[in-house]
């Protein structure tokens, strides 16, 4: 006959162990399991690693606070920004809107701009927290040196390069020029360039974007190497800064 884990079957117990009077105690999974994760529940809730760090200020590069009208919008349940930042450097000026409950310390003299948030232990504003300072981080960044996508294009035949007109894509806005790709199709292919990125192809198989926010420069680079993306066996395709792919073994029947 079988017995059940919590009731120790006597038939399988020594004679010794009888006399004595004493039987061996079994602990309960769930209570082994609290043991084990006590020292992981009780501890109280660490800071944001990224939120929490200070940003670096450039000396051109300068901060200032905006005060938004408020607005009532009936159904949003979305908070409503009241205040902004605007950063003013030598490449533009960008402006970005912070949630209420979301503050930024700017030190002058330092040279340092912190963020931090109301209620710590809050999960939404934990989520922000490392968001905001990071799109805050870019900002300074952007109006201060730029950011830079480098695409390269592998496969014989391939090569882009910038030119002024277009025969399959309409301009959308004035004096916008277009990356004529040379990818593999029987068809170029023809990509207007985003208002505030600039492109140039300073080889024919390397294509450089610049501008001042980060987001546009990137999705303008993914758009790109969407056209061709890198296929694993022969390691032809765009790749966007330095993007490397493990080549796969070809399929041999």
């Amino acid at each position: 006959m079988s017995c059940s884990i919590p009731q120790i079957c006597l038939r399988q117990l020594s004679r010794n162990t009888l006399r004595q009077g004493s039987l061996p105690t079994l602990t309960s999974p769930a209570a082994s399991l609290s043991r084990r994760t006590q020292c992981f529940s009780t501890t109280a809730p660490a800071q944001s690693r990224v939120g929490g760090a200070a940003i670096s200020v450039p000396p051109e590069v300068s901060l200032s606070f905006i005060d938004l009208p408020q607005t009532q919008v009936r159904g949003r349940t979305k908070e409503i920004p009241k205040t902004a930042v605007e950063i003013k450097g030598p490449l533009g000026q960008l402006t970005l809107d912070l949630p209420p409950f979301l503050e930024v310390a700017h030190d002058e003299a330092a040279r340092k701009a912190k963020v931090s948030v109301r209620d710590s232990e809050n999960e939404h504003q934990r989520a922000m927290w490392g968001t905001m300072r990071a799109h805050l981080q870019n900002h300074i960044l952007g109006v201060a040196e730029g950011h830079i996508c480098i695409l390269s294009l592998v496969g014989v035949g391939y090569r882009a390069s910038i030119e002024s007109t277009a025969t399959t894509v309409e301009p959308t806005y004035p004096g916008q020029q277009f990356i004529n790709l040379k990818v593999g199709f029987s068809h170029p292919v023809e990509l207007g360039i985003p208002e505030g990125v600039k492109a140039s192809t300073p080889q024919p198989t390397r294509i450089l974007l610049e501008g001042v926010k980060k987001d546009m420069v990137t999705r303008f680079a993914a758009e790109i190497r969407e056209w061709r993306r890198p296929e694993p066996y022969k390691g032809k395709g765009i790749f966007i800064n330095g993007e490397t792919i493990r080549l796969k073994a070809k399929k041999i029947r």
